[in-house]
């Protein structure tokens, strides 16, 4: 882990997407993070200590999702499978996200898949429930929305990227991040169509590693569309975290720092002012997490 002293900052942004206004002055207090997302490796060392099994792994309650086709209350998860054709990207997600049983943290793109070979790659398809499991073994929590975007900005205020204000600067890549349009055509040009092994790319000015890019990461924050003054990890959070269109009323958690399928055309949400809506029920193959530790408070 990284010890950060805390500060004041400036969080989000007016330049960009509209759930990150406004620009606003904040106050972290000091905390340690991880250096890098918890990784494959690591969670198989939590699995092999406590026997856990992820939500993907299990059957879904049918109580729990009343009117659910049948086919749908197996162990499964999200998984992108890139178009084999040009799409619409204003189009529907279904286009290239499939709910794929038999997918999950063991088999990151479904049967057949594996983990061998990535023991240094972020650990994914883990919902919000596994998440928690994995912090009470490690004994640590979420960072905060506001901690999480302190330690990406690496001391650079008002940047708008975790290294500065140009996206590839000299024509270097500083993320794990898609390239050509979304969703159809990756060329790959920064050597990975997936997820990287964490440290692949630059440390930001913390000497934080994949703040950017890779995989998205949950935070300790309830999701509203106007960033609330301080964390609202309570239950009236919970409640306001509800997309109103939901029929099952999922609560949902802010995740940040944008992901490998983040792309120019489709979602500019490679900068750590960025911000997205996550269920908390929900695995996919693009959301990972990391760790952090605040110190008791002095009496």
């Amino acid at each position: 882990m990284v010890w950060l002293e805390g500060g004041r900052f400036t969080m989000g942004s007016n330049r960009h997407y509209p759930e990150e206004r406004p620009e606003r002055t904040m106050q972290v207090n000091g905390f340690w993070i991880d250096r890098t997302p918890v990784t494959n490796a690591q969670f198989a060392d939590f699995v092999a200590a406590t026997g856990y099994r992820t939500l993907a792994e299990r059957a879904p309650d049918a109580d729990d999702y009343p009117g659910a086709l049948p086919e749908m209350l197996v162990p499964a998860s999200l998984v992108f499978e890139m178009p084999t054709r040009q799409v619409d990207d204003r189009g529907s997600a279904s286009q290239w996200w499939t709910f794929l049983p038999g997918a999950d943290w063991r088999h990151p793109h479904g049967p057949g898949s594996g983990i061998d070979g990535l023991p240094d790659h972020p650990v994914v398809h883990v919902a919000l429930v596994d998440v928690e499991a994995y912090l009470v073994w490690a004994n640590a929590s979420l960072p905060t929305e506001a901690e999480w975007e302190f330690a990406a900005r690496g001391g650079l205020e008002g940047a708008d990227f975790a290294w500065g204000d140009s996206f590839v600067p000299g024509g270097v890549h500083q993320a794990n991040v898609w390239q050509g349009p979304f969703p159809y055509a990756n060329t790959g040009d920064d050597g990975w169509l997936r997820t990287s092994p964490v440290g692949t790319y630059p440390a930001n000015g913390h000497g934080l590693y994949d703040m950017i890019g890779n995989v998205w990461e949950w935070t300790a924050d309830w999701w509203s569309f106007a960033p609330e003054p301080t964390s609202t990890c309570c239950s009236t959070g919970r409640t306001r975290s509800v997309d109103p269109s939901d029929p099952a009323a999922i609560p949902r958690r802010v995740l940040k720092g944008g992901s490998h399928l983040c792309a120019p055309n489709y979602c500019r949400r490679y900068r750590p002012a960025a911000r997205h809506a996550h269920p908390v029920d929900t695995s996919t193959s693009h959301v990972g997490f990391r760790c952090a530790i605040r110190p008791p408070p002095q009496p």
